[in-house]
């Protein structure tokens, strides 16, 4: 099993709150230092707040909580873009007003786990044996859903899909996904997210051709099918019809955002906030339900590293024609050669922050699809807490002082994976 540098217990995700200071401070805000604090609200310097949500399934609790502690530190998105379960979460983000958001992925989370409690007593984790029983009790739970779907999300098709008719709606999938849209319909407000006061994309692909599309406020209006196709992914959930077409899970092309979001580049200094479900980096499996999971999180990882490097190097070059075109001399700039160029420059500044949710010893391959209360607490507090936590230091919240520069930031990486916590 992939095992968390960071957080393997709701104690430690509170432990690690604290010792980061994500805490009341004096003036009443949430913040690890005056200097985190201090730019939260209309102290970001940043244009534009961009958050990427990845897929995961029940992992996706940890966006929630990422989420709760942006709220708490006044960062608000001006563009929010998912993927699968991203997609829900966006959604809700995206269809609510302020004050009403972090209620409602409350409330969509707790609709769609079940079991008793809080969350765990973690002592017992830690004793000779306990992560291996606690792995038991979220296989088990796993496979209760299996049998039984999750409420509010999806049942099993009855009867089975391999005893439904060739063509019928019901042959094609193990599971309905008609409550998700119930659930959907209750807690967005579909008219809020087409005002488009904060843009609003989700990715899918098409069955027919293969290729992958984004819906995106500034193209189309978006419906409830919209944000169900971006996590119909099969054969566990069946095709969404968008206007002719029938749509799979975005996560089977690819799983993050972040390329839609880079491509888009827009003329305004920009805070990308990465927030990923699944860890390219993971240890050598040592059986074949390990070998399993760590497939699971390479398939579904970002990459991230390969994305930002090209995005780094392509603004390297609009910095360049950015400060040539200033010297170019009237009658040169003005032929059509020069204008395309002028096109391609800006002095726009990124800063790309990830937050990465490492799973606990304890999760296997099913940890996409254990949809336990306790669990889904779990994921929720670490999301909370890694997000103070990075969100707490100075410089991510800092705008790059040279035109065009890309900076990236992955606070939660252990320290001996690369030479300090940032990479510029």
């Amino acid at each position: 099993m992939s095992r968390s540098p960071n957080v393997s217990s709701p104690a430690a995700a509170q432990n690690g709150a604290r010792k980061n200071g994500a805490k009341k401070n004096g003036s009443g805000q949430n913040g690890a230092d005056k200097e985190g604090a201090g730019f939260s609200g209309p102290g970001i310097p940043f244009e534009s707040v961009a958050l990427l949500l990845q897929g995961g399934g029940a992992l996706g609790a940890y966006q929630a909580g990422v989420y709760e502690a942006m709220v708490e530190r006044k960062i608000e998105p001006t563009w929010v873009c998912g993927i699968s379960i991203g997609a829900i979460n966006s959604a809700i983000i995206a269809g609510n007003p302020l004050e009403h958001r972090v209620a409602k992925l409350r409330e969509f989370w707790e609709t769609v786990t079940s079991g008793g409690g809080t969350g765990w007593n973690n002592w017992w984790i830690d004793l000779p044996g306990g992560s291996y029983m606690r792995g038991l009790v979220n296989q088990f739970a796993a496979g209760g859903v299996l049998l039984q779907g999750a409420p509010g999300f999806f049942t099993p098709q009855m009867p089975p899909a391999t005893l439904q008719p060739k063509g019928s709606p019901g042959a094609t999938s193990w599971y309905d996904t008609q409550p998700l849209k119930a659930t959907l319909e209750k807690l967005v407000d579909f008219d809020r997210i087409n005002q488009a006061k904060m843009r609003f994309s989700v990715g899918a692909v098409n069955v027919r051709t293969g290729n992958f599309a984004y819906f995106d406020t500034i193209n189309e209006k978006i419906r409830v099918e919209h944000v169900m196709a971006s996590g119909a992914l099969p054969p566990a959930f069946p095709a969404v019809e968008i206007d002719g077409e029938l749509y799979w899970d975005g996560g089977m092309v690819t799983n993050t955002p972040l390329d839609w979001v880079l491509s888009n580049r827009r003329d305004i200094s920009t805070l990308v906030l990465q927030v990923d479900l699944w860890s390219a980096r993971g240890e050598i499996p040592a059986d074949l339900a390990e070998v399993g999971t760590r497939m699971k999180d390479i398939q579904y990882s970002s990459r991230t590293r390969a994305a930002t490097d090209l995005f780094k190097y392509r603004q390297k070059l609009r910095a360049a024609l950015y400060t040539l075109m200033q010297k170019m001399p009237p009658e040169l700039a003005d032929t059509p050669e020069a204008k395309l160029l002028r096109s391609e420059t800006g002095p726009a500044a990124y800063n790309i922050v990830q937050l990465i949710y490492r799973s606990a010893s304890y999760e296997s391959q099913s940890k996409d699809y254990e949809f336990s209360r306790s669990t889904m607490e779990e994921h929720w507090k670490a999301g909370y807490s890694d997000a103070h936590a990075t969100l707490s230091h100075r410089q991510v919240l800092t705008l790059p002082s040279r035109a065009s520069d890309v900076r990236v930031f992955d606070y939660l990486r252990p320290p001996d994976e690369h030479g300090g916590r940032a990479s510029d």
